[in-house]
């Protein structure tokens, strides 16, 4: 299994490394977000480790919504309780909750689809900035403070209209960015396809905090270091 070099279990319970979980947003999503870096003040697990880990234990619904409620930090002991209703928290030990997960409709367990649909969404999910939220910022004339941007994932959910294993595909599709002050909400939306034909439709929320005004030379430079660090990753080859 793709995931297992990147968190460790111990009966029902799950441990994520911040190398580890630093590795899987590199390597596997393109995710260069500082909070990320093993020795970032703020370090937290990738939301989208966890959400591939959710899925790889309990298979691909037609319909599943992920609410990110807290940050996990380094090697946080997780274990993952799942109710009579379809709804998966994932917890620490003392029951402060990090994940909610509700799941309706059919499920899709075959090993290759759900690894295939993971992959697919993890890249894509890795490639908000610059290609998603940059465009979005300059069109509202405000922008992150470079020195310690906070892009925060919020949620995210889909819903699949076929349940026919297949090599599934996502696209963007589009993507707005609400603005109140100093906090923005963007909403990156995406499309499944397989074999050409489309099969379902989804959406991700992102935080932003501590907006500030427009600055394209900043943001330029921002982009470049950026694509630097990018250029140096394993997934960039």
């Amino acid at each position: 299994m793709f995931l297992d070099e990147f968190h460790s279990t111990d009966a029902d319970r799950v441990c994520i490394t911040a190398e580890q979980a630093s590795r899987f947003a590199r390597e596997i999503a393109g995710d260069f977000n500082p909070i990320h870096d093993p020795c970032a003040r703020r370090f937290c697990v990738p939301g989208d480790l966890l959400f591939a880990l959710v899925l790889a234990r309990y298979g691909l619904s037609q319909r599943m919504t992920f609410h990110f409620c807290g940050m996990v930090g380094d090697s946080v002991t997780l274990c993952f309780v799942e109710d009579g209703e379809g709804t998966v928290d994932v917890v620490d030990e003392a029951g402060k909750r990090y994940l909610s997960v509700r799941r309706e409709g059919w499920t899709i367990r075959d090993p290759a689809t759900v690894e295939t649909f993971t992959r697919r969404y993890v890249a894509f999910s890795g490639r908000n900035f610059p290609h998603y939220l940059k465009p979005l910022l300059e069109e509202k004339g405000v922008m992150f403070n470079p020195q310690r941007p906070l892009v925060i994932y919020d949620s995210m959910g889909f819903s699949l209209e076929d349940h026919d294993p297949c090599d599934l595909d996502l696209a963007f599709a589009g993507a707005t960015l609400g603005v109140k002050g100093k906090r923005g909400e963007a909403h990156l939306e995406f499309e499944m396809r397989c074999h050409g034909k489309a099969v379902g439709i989804g959406s991700k929320k992102l935080v932003i905090s501590g907006l500030q005004e427009y600055d394209a030379e900043k943001m330029d430079t921002f982009v470049t270091d950026f694509v630097k660090l990018q250029s140096t990753s394993p997934c960039s080859a």
